[in-house]
């Protein structure tokens, strides 16, 4: 992992290069006693990891975070311990590290800064995942996109998956592809319709109409439909 260090005092650069070199997961690649200096380096190089001071003349810790539009990751290095709740404000955030720092707190640093980085790159996995979903029509794979679908119907073993371009029917159940489906896209409506709410042309007393088709509206789920519905 590729970092570098920010501190306008040379001994503390030092030290915390020491412990990415003790620590062979952190490659330093420079160092700078200016933030100003840093965003023009940062402008013509990508690294993974900020190690930032906060109390630098003229241009702050802080200051550096609010400038840069693509942030790395970064760990504070402060000898202040009250700027830590603002700290943690900023997403890019992973650590706030105290003055003087030890092997055993830096090495406790490393460790979150990896689980982070790995719930991330899993949920950045799961995003491009629910993109699209794969479907056996016919003993074949069929790939559909998830945006593509405005209704759901079941039907005895088999459910029937309307598109913008194509009806698939499939065996299957409408409880296994509702836990496909993004919650915040799509709701059961009732018992035998799952619905996209972007495709919702009108909605009248317990129905509503998707595309050309009048789904029915269940009682129980009538009033949660209206909670989520962008009403004026």
């Amino acid at each position: 992992m590729d970092c570098i260090i920010i501190d306008d005092d040379a001994t503390a650069r030092l030290i915390i290069k020491q412990h990415c070199i003790n620590s062979k997961q952190i490659n330093v690649l420079e160092e700078f006693s200016s933030a100003i200096d840093a965003i023009k380096y940062l402008n013509n190089n990508s690294v993974d990891l900020v190690y930032l001071d906060i109390h630098m003349p003229n241009f702050s810790g802080f200051d550096f975070i609010q400038t840069l539009k693509n942030l790395p990751k970064i760990i504070l290095t402060t000898s202040d311990r009250n700027f830590a709740l603002e700290a943690f404000e900023y997403k890019s955030v992973v650590d706030y590290l105290l003055k003087p720092i030890s092997k055993e707190r830096f090495e406790k640093s490393l460790e979150k800064l990896v689980a982070t980085s790995t719930v991330e790159k899993s949920l950045q996995k799961e995003e491009k995942l629910s993109d699209y979903i794969f479907v056996s029509v016919d003993k074949r794979l069929v790939k559909i996109n998830i945006a593509s679908i405005y209704l759901i119907e079941a039907k005895g073993d088999y459910i029937s998956i309307k598109t913008n371009d194509k009806n698939y029917l499939v065996h299957s159940t409408l409880k296994k592809i509702e836990d496909k489906l993004p919650s915040n896209l799509f709701f059961k409506v009732h018992r035998s319709f799952i619905i996209n709410f972007s495709e919702i042309i009108d909605i009248e007393d317990n129905s509503v109409l998707i595309g050309q088709v009048v789904v029915p509206v269940s009682r129980s789920n009538k009033s949660e439909l209206m909670k989520r519905l962008n009403l004026l």
